[in-house]
């Protein structure tokens, strides 16, 4: 298997905080792609010039094993100077799609953040910007391609929010155990799919996948 490349670093943060930018609040968002449970989203500001050394292992959370990311979301809590975590119920993925949820998580986080620490804020997300943020334009803010291997605040708010969402669907395997989410966190996987086809739907799964295909014939 080739071996990903991925270093996220204070590169981006240190240019910010030379400008005179008080506050960078890294974004990112889990759960996008998955066929069940509510989408998460964290935001994580550190303070000016931190030391790397105390986020060794900090990466991109698709590429650390389940125990390593709760250690290190613990880590990120005590050495952030804030950070934030939310999510958007399924209810409101089905009814507005999963983009708008997106943003909207993603506009949670942020005024979470800008509530708290009140100075000059700058956003570094993942993949794309954030429009209609009160307090923050897109003058304020930067999109970053994979940018959750690149940037630490990223790659830390990745972590809490992928802590956070993977806790939730193990306790909704335990109402919904025919279907793995345990292991498959919702996501599609062949497991997944099987027991859609042979169970149906539940409530939490998001119709506005057009899922119905998988239980049909």
């Amino acid at each position: 298997m080739k071996k990903i490349k991925s270093n996220p670093s204070f590169e981006e943060e240190k240019i910010l905080w030379d400008l005179g930018i008080d506050y960078v609040i890294g974004i990112d968002e889990v759960g996008r792609g998955a066929f069940a449970g509510p989408i998460f989203a964290a935001s994580v500001v550190f303070p000016k010039y931190l030391d790397t050394s105390k986020l060794t292992g900090v990466n991109d959370s698709k590429l650390l094993k389940p125990r390593e990311r709760v250690r290190l979301a613990e880590i990120i809590k005590e050495t952030s100077l804030s950070f934030s975590v939310a999510s958007v119920n399924i209810n409101l993925i089905n009814k507005y799609g999963i983009g708008y949820a997106n943003k909207m998580a993603f506009r949670k986080v942020i005024a979470n953040t800008i509530f708290r620490l009140k100075g000059r804020h700058f956003v570094l997300v993942d993949g794309f910007h954030v429009k209609f943020v009160r307090g923050i334009g897109l003058k304020n803010q930067k999109a970053i391609v994979k940018g959750d291997r690149k940037s630490l605040s990223i790659a830390a708010a990745s972590i809490l929010a992928k802590v956070e969402r993977d806790r939730l669907m193990r306790k909704l395997s335990r109402i919904y155990p025919v279907y793995g989410f345990g292991r498959n966190k919702g996501y599609g996987t062949k497991k997944h799919r099987e027991a859609i086809k042979e169970f149906g739907l539940t409530k939490i799964h998001r119709s506005s996948f057009n899922l119905s295909w998988l239980n049909s014939g």
